[in-house]
């Protein structure tokens, strides 16, 4: 076998340039199909949009970390399963999957990896106890499943699931970059870049759409990415384990998860048939158009990222202000979001 690799930025060139060839082909291919919806989601637009652009996504990244050269690192293995529940996303998208059995397979193909690579949070040093591994594993599981069930709940409109996904393949590679962890830097961006592909063909109105394919897998590898991922080499636990960057720069996808939970709950709506009771539906609700909702997300993530690196980097009085603002602000706009109207 012929080992090829080259450096990052060529690497970043062949996942952009693959991710615009694949989408492009897969829409000239599809443009004139009229694509039967899934019957789960609510979409916006009326428009017959195909959901594949997932596919062209996951092709994209699993060839370009190849070329990469990290066939023997644990990426190679956690891009097989990424593209398995890609897969999964993509039966979902043409054949409305029932959701225990979408759950099911969200579970086995997250914790087959996580169990033959040994990568978990590892949340039992922390707490003083010594389970094996297997509370470990139980958390990093419903971490890494409900991380990617919360990028699932985001593509609700065009745009929006590679503008909050981007943003934080961005600070990822900021913050790995500062810890040097090239090896994660690397992995971000290249999957920056094959959804920046994507999104020219994504961007309002939309020619494509990301589908249950793409969300499944960006969520699936940016679960892993953050479960790899540690602020220093101190072994500071809270930092490591509790305040991991992880949790802070998922900050969108979560609160969209929360808020639609509260509603749903509340108004003894099942939780998983689609709905316009999502953050952006309910900033439309506002009189907001699309474009400007898109906008508001970025910067919103952009004012996010900035508290969480005041708190690692700072120390002292400082750093706990960075993280009180932080937590204070997500609380008020979860009691803000809340009570917006949703979009009918």
């Amino acid at each position: 076998m012929i080992d090829i690799q080259i450096n990052i930025y060529f690497s970043a060139f062949i996942a952009l340039a693959l991710s615009i060839f694949l989408n492009y082909l897969i829409f000239n291919y599809t443009k004139n199909t009229n694509y039967k919806k899934n019957t789960n989601e609510i979409r916006l637009s009326k428009r017959s949009v195909p959901p594949l652009g997932g596919i062209a996504i996951a092709l994209s990244f699993l060839i370009s970390v190849r070329l990469l050269g990290q066939a023997e690192s644990d990426f190679i293995t956690i891009s097989f399963f990424g593209v398995l529940i890609a897969t999964l996303g993509a039966l979902d998208d043409f054949y409305n999957l029932n959701w225990k059995i979408k759950l099911v397979f969200q579970i086995l193909f997250v914790a087959i990896p996580i169990i033959l690579l040994n990568i978990f949070l590892n949340f039992e040093s922390m707490i003083g106890i010594d389970l094996n591994n297997l509370l470990n594993i139980f958390i990093s599981i419903l971490w890494i499943v409900l991380l990617i069930n919360s990028i699932n709940f985001i593509d609700n409109m065009d745009g929006l699931a590679v503008v909050i996904t981007g943003g934080i393949c961005i600070q990822v590679i900021l913050l790995t970059y500062i810890f040097s962890q090239n090896k994660l830097t690397d992995v971000s961006v290249i999957l920056l870049f094959t959804m920046l592909g994507f999104f020219i063909f994504n961007f309002p109105p939309a020619k494509l759409y990301l589908g249950d394919s793409g969300s499944l897998f960006i969520g699936f590898l940016l679960g892993f990415i953050s479960i790899l991922f540690t602020w220093n080499n101190s072994g500071n636990q809270i930092l490591s384990y509790i305040l991991s960057p992880i949790i802070l720069f998922f900050t969108i996808p979560l609160l969209d998860f929360i808020v639609i939970m509260h509603y749903r709950i509340s108004k003894k709506i099942s939780p998983t048939t689609g709905g316009t009771d999502h953050i952006s539906h309910r900033l439309l609700a506002q009189g907001y158009t699309e474009k400007i909702v898109l906008l508001l997300f970025f910067i919103y993530s952009v004012v996010n990222f900035i508290l969480i690196i005041c708190f690692v980097m700072l120390e002292g009085w400082l750093s706990v202000f960075s993280f009180l603002v932080y937590i204070v602000q997500l609380i008020a706009m979860f009691n803000y979001l809340k009570k917006l109207s949703i979009l009918y």
